[in-house]
């Protein structure tokens, strides 16, 4: 079994890299593809960048070129859901790409026009395992339900109410919907796994600056912990 890990920037998969064993660097489409051993499982590292397009290419790349099983997507984003606060985990249990709209035509806002799903689901096997792998670390407060992603940088507070509202989200960042339609298009099982930075939906803000180690650090103890298990 191999397993594809995606982040969208460098600081996201760091410390990873510093713990796998690497083996192989393969550089495509302007992304480091780094296979080799984690936590005794054989996985690929990969930074895909930022935005749904760097991240579906990556995905795909990782399905065709590397032929991993499963793909786990880790990183950061912001919190939308009213009880989700800095530092939180949000795992996803379905994903919508917000930005997608041909309501003109009488579609729900969300839909991929023709495509026979509104959401992309999550493998069920994998939630769970981060949801134990979550439990095994303290300090640390998760949530599972439904991340929104679109190429936009949501700043705008009611944007971000109307994307709680409207999606029923509790996070929102600008990967992992893309990601989650390549997995579904190749029938590969996949999670996304997102470190909450702030939410303008309940005021809760935190300096990046400061926030960052704190993403990374629980990112790595849930991988960790997830990989050893799976």
């Amino acid at each position: 079994m191999r397993i594809g890990i995606i982040g969208a920037m460098d600081e996201e998969l760091e410390i990873l890299l510093k713990e796998m064993e690497s083996e192989k660097t393969v550089v495509k489409a302007n992304m480091s593809f780094k296979s080799g051993r984690l936590y005794n499982k054989d996985v690929v590292v990969v930074r895909s960048g930022i935005g749904k397009v760097n991240s579906a290419i990556c995905a795909q790349i990782l399905i065709d070129d590397f032929d991993v099983d499963k793909i786990i997507n880790v990183g950061i984003a912001g919190g939308i859901g009213k009880d989700v606060y800095p530092g939180d985990i949000v795992i996803a249990d379905s994903l919508v790409q917000h930005d997608i709209d041909t309501s003109a035509f009488g579609d729900e806002i969300g839909q991929i026009p023709r495509l026979d799903t509104y959401d992309f689901k999550c493998d069920k096997n994998l939630v769970e395992k981060a949801i134990s792998a979550c439990e095994n670390i303290k300090d640390i407060k998760n949530f599972v339900g439904r991340i929104v992603t679109g190429d936009q940088f949501i700043c705008n507070t009611d944007k971000i109410i109307w994307l709680n509202e409207k999606f029923n989200g509790i996070a929102c960042e600008m990967e992992g919907g893309s990601i989650a339609q390549v997995c579904y298009l190749n029938n590969i099982a996949f999670v996304v796994i997102r470190s909450i930075s702030d939410n303008g939906n309940n005021g809760a803000h935190m300096d990046y600056e400061k926030f960052k180690p704190i993403a990374i650090k629980n990112s790595t103890e849930i991988l960790k912990n997830m990989l050893i298990n799976i």
